[in-house]
């Protein structure tokens, strides 16, 4: 699921869900929805290159796991 694959990264890189959002500038909480719904283009985009990796990438093994 997309959600974990976002919090190990966060996890990996010693950050929080909330700091990312703020470095982001996406709302408080906009990554905890991913839980139950899908992400922007755009927000997915945003967190990919704030991890410096593909969105490709990021939401690939999504559902698969």
């Amino acid at each position: 699921m997309l959600f974990e694959k976002v919090t190990m990264l966060c996890q990996d890189k010693n950050i929080s869900i909330a700091k990312l959002e703020r470095e982001c500038e996406m709302g408080n909480g906009t990554v905890r929805g991913w839980k139950t719904s899908s992400p922007s283009i755009e927000n997915l985009k945003k967190v990919a290159d704030y991890f410096g990796i593909t969105v490709d990438e990021l939401i690939s093994d999504v559902g698969g796991e």
